[in-house]
């Protein structure tokens, strides 16, 4: 079996720059972790990519790896799947494959490169690093462009969940390998990001072209009308930005805002083969139409205590602030940040320190975190320095300013899960609920195992 093999530069990660000291508590304050699904490899998944979402019924969906590997791609044709909970045994998850990509030689996706999402009708929707009808090769194999994608539910119960491509990244000017989830507007477009391609830069050449965009689909009139792709901004490789992650977020007044995991500037990164360390981003409308979106680069990271690729999502808490991840820098092995909207003095976004990672406490953190109604932070390090790999942590706010971070469980491997990549998900009741990449009890995998969907309770 083939697991999914991203370019290590596109795997998720952010970060930021610290000025409160953080404290540290090892006690999990008595959380329980239980793993509700261990995947296989074939046909039912692996190595899942981004976290999962609830429809109104308390199912759990979800993308990953595995399914088939008769995809031209580096990595597998990837599943769709669905978890729900048993009806004859208590506590039990029963898992279906509601669709397995069929790659570029049918003009389909493969290999998904985030999580889905829900809409009103309970259609899912998400992207496929590969596949699609573009031409896009890598080492003279023909892969596609990647795609976005629709799976709409049965009418019957019981009946066959239906794929649609809505479009076929086209690579050069147009996206290369969209990466990260989607979110929807207002008016129900569709908006995110790609990894490669947009016309600018050399971003990982010769394997894959350009430096990324941020794109919207916009939503047909008519019930099978055409969805029609505009590319809002394309990344140059320099002060603004490059290989953006997706994960977008808008305000209120329709800015979006994300991160790119390299760019910016720095010279700091220059081992790593990029021009800068990363960036966090605001895309403003224009306020004539057909009139270009205007960039504004909000942060440029520069390793150190800064810290560097964020490659995590965003979002905003009740203050206003943008609150994200990184992998890098800190006290050598990631961070979390807050990052402070501008005030009549500053006039600028300032950052604000939440927690700096030791390796003891975990390591590289890869996605972004939960906000909970009273203010604690919640997220995933997808390494530890155990032999598991990754932990679960929350991030307590105190009236001071001080942050106190609780490690609620560390992953210990096989049957357990390890290498947690994606953000966590908050039911009403505080639970968590999320991913690991490997790990498990699937043996098609090999020795890191296929990776799992775990809840963690209170």
């Amino acid at each position: 079996m083939t697991l999914n093999k991203y370019p290590r530069s596109a795997i998720c990660i952010f970060v930021w720059l610290g000025t409160v000291l953080a404290t540290v508590s090892s006690a999990s304050a008595g959380w329980k972790e239980k793993v509700l699904y261990s995947f296989q490899g074939y046909p039912d998944g692996a190595t899942p990519v981004g976290g999962v979402v609830f429809d109104k019924h308390g199912n759990l969906y979800g993308a990953a790896g595995g399914g088939s590997d008769s995809c031209p791609s580096t990595g597998d044709c990837g599943v769709v799947y669905q978890l729900s909970p048993s009806k004859q045994q208590r506590g039990a998850w029963i898992e279906s494959v509601l669709y397995t990509f069929k790659g570029y030689n049918y003009g389909d996706g493969a290999t998904p490169g985030g999580g889905v999402i829900l809409d009103a009708a309970g259609n899912l929707y998400g992207v496929t690093a590969y596949g699609g009808t573009g031409k896009c090769a890598v080492l003279g194999t023909t892969m596609g462009c990647g795609s976005v994608f629709r799976l709409a539910p049965p009418k019957t119960k019981g009946g066959a969940w239906t794929e649609k491509v809505l479009y076929s990244f086209q690579g050069d000017k147009d996206g290369q390998f969209p990466i990260g989830d989607l979110v929807f507007d207002q008016k129900g477009n569709l908006y995110g990001a790609t990894y490669y391609g947009g016309g600018y830069g050399s971003c990982d050449a010769p394997y894959y072209h350009h430096c990324g965009t941020v794109f919207e689909l916009i939503a047909p009139k008519t019930k099978d009308g055409k969805w029609k792709e505009n590319v809002l901004y394309s990344f140059k490789s320099g002060k603004d930005g490059a290989n953006p992650n997706g994960g977008l977020i808008f305000d209120s007044k329709g800015a979006i805002y994300g991160t790119t995991s390299w760019g910016g500037g720095s010279s700091n990164c220059t081992a790593t083969g990029h021009a800068g360390c990363g960036t966090v981003l605001k895309l403003t409308p224009p306020t004539t139409k057909g009139d270009a979106w205007i960039e504004n680069i909000l942060h440029s990271f520069s390793r150190g205590a800064d810290g560097a690729s964020p490659n995590g999502g965003l979002i905003f808490d009740a203050k206003g602030a943008l609150c994200g991840t990184a992998a890098l820098g800190g006290k050598g092995h990631g961070l979390v940040f807050r990052l402070l909207p501008p005030t009549r003095e500053t006039r600028a976004w300032r950052e604000s320190a939440v927690h700096s990672f030791t390796g003891l406490d975990g390591a590289e953190p890869m996605a972004g975190v939960s906000l909970d109604s009273t203010g604690n932070l919640y997220g995933t390090t997808c390494c530890d320095g155990k032999p598991g790999g990754g932990t679960i942590f929350q991030l307590k706010s105190s009236p001071s300013g001080a942050w106190t971070l609780v490690l609620l469980h560390s992953f210990t491997g096989k049957p357990d899960g390890s290498h947690p990549t994606a953000q966590l998900v908050l039911d009403k009741s505080g639970d968590l609920w999320g991913t690991t990449q490997y790990s498990g009890t699937g043996e098609q995998c090999g020795s890191n195992g296929c990776g799992t969907v775990f809840e963690v309770s209170p």
